[in-house]
This record gives structure tokens, sequence and C-alpha cells, in this order.
């Protein structure tokens, strides 16, 4: 079983080194693909037409100056243009939740929508910020990955992924949460003014708003809440206003 570890913290950061322990757990081909620096909120975007500058840094862990998504882009485009492509892609662990409007900036959830392009099941996992860690957790992660391989024909579909958010503490309960409403990057601070020139900056955190069933309302109840989620974002229209349109 062939294993693709990716994140959007960096490298370095410690999430990124939890999931590869605990994807050596289940295989021993496990490859690590992460941008060389953090790269948060950078969602789904790609490098197209730029040079993007790849690290070895030991056998199977490479660096990459892109985005998030691109360490998937350059994984399947050249570490794996001539060997067998990955079984699974895991991305994260995430510093920090990544619930409500972060489906769409998360670079985690980016990482795993990307290899839906690829047609290479994923699953992206963050955790809440301050949590406990346990001897258990590697195991436990372990234990939840294997079983999700083996049953990915219960979730396993086309331009689907699936998100996991984790809690406090391991174990927890695992629920599929209500898709609820947190949005980042509310408000805007001026930090520098000069004639026609204005310094803006977007601070950090969120209001951490919830209702009853929703993500964080689950994960502060110290769930584990996972999502099916893809990238169709359609919903079809009314022929009749369709033809509204036309006429």
């Amino acid at each position: 079983m062939r294993i693709l570890v990716c994140n959007d913290d960096g490298i370095e950061a410690p999430g990124l080194g939890v999931l590869a322990e605990a994807a050596a757990r289940i295989s021993d081909d496990v490859w690590i693909v992460a941008p060389d620096g953090k790269r948060t909120a950078a969602s789904a975007s790609i490098t197209v037409g730029r040079p993007l500058v790849m690290r070895e840094i030991e056998p199977r862990r490479f660096s990459c100056s892109g985005t998030p998504a691109d360490c998937v882009v350059t994984a399947m485009t050249w570490l794996f243009k001539d060997r067998q492509r990955p079984d699974i892609v895991l991305s994260g662990i995430n510093d920090g939740r990544n619930v409500a409007e972060d489906i769409v900036y998360s670079g985690t959830l980016g990482i795993a929508r990307e290899a839906s392009f690829w047609g290479v099941p994923a699953i992206g996992f963050s955790r809440v910020k301050n949590f406990e860690p346990g001897d258990g957790d590697v195991e436990w992660l372990a234990a939840f990955i294997r079983a999700a391989w083996q049953q990915r024909q219960d979730w396993v579909l086309e331009g689907h992924w699936l998100g996991v958010n984790l809690p406090h503490s391991l174990p927890a309960p695992i629920r599929q949460p209500r898709i609820g409403r947190d949005k980042i990057a509310t408000r805007s601070e001026v930090t520098a003014s000069d004639g026609d020139l204005t310094t803006l900056i977007v601070p950090r955190g969120r209001a951490h708003s919830t209702e009853a069933g929703d993500e964080n309302d689950l994960i502060d109840s110290g769930n584990v809440c996972i999502n099916r989620l893809n990238w169709f974002g359609q919903a079809g229209l009314d022929q009749a206003f369709l033809a509204r349109l036309s006429a």
C-alpha cells in the first residue's frame, strides 16, 4: 500500500510527523511531500507557469516551494510519473480545526480535493489547538486510517474525499456533523497609510460561532467529526427558469 502524506503547515510541522508515523504503522511505503513553510488558507490553488523547487530531505521525504495542492501535483507529475501512484493521500494533521467555510479556504482540504482530481482517495485531518496529546494518539489514528481504507467501498466516490476533525483527546466517539457557519477573515486592520497607499492585515482567529449539531458543537463536545465532501458545488436549476432566461 503506497501512502502519500502532505500538509499545509510545512515540512517541519508536528502534525505532519504524527500523521506520517501513523501511516508508517500501516505501510512501509510512505512518501511525504509538504510545503517548505506554512501555507495556511492556501485553499486548492496551484502554481502554473512558474518554477517550483523540490528538495529531497531524506529518502521519500520532500519539501516543495509551492502551495499545499502543489505537493500533490508535483508528486503525481514528477515523483510518481514513472512509478505506481499512491493508493491514498493523507493530509494534515492541521494545526487547528477546519470547519464551516474552511471547506473552501483550507489548504489541508485543498490537498484532498487535488487528490480527488487524480482519482486517488484522500482524507484530510485537522485537530483543535491546545489539544491533550496522548500516548495512544498515533495508534488510534493508524487504526482509524486502516479501518477507513478497509471500508473504502463505503465512502470513496469520484470527486469526493473525507474531512476529519479531531477533538482535544483521543479516543473519542465518531460523529457526522452538519456543516456550520464560522467564517474567518471577517475584519481587517489598517497598519499603515501613506497617500493613496493603505496597508491592511486580516487578523487570525474566528468567532467560534456554533449551532446544535454543527462541527464546532460536536468537536467541543469531545467528538471526532467526519464529513464526506466533494468539489462539484453545483445545484440544478429549474428548466422553467432557464426557459425564461432564453425568452
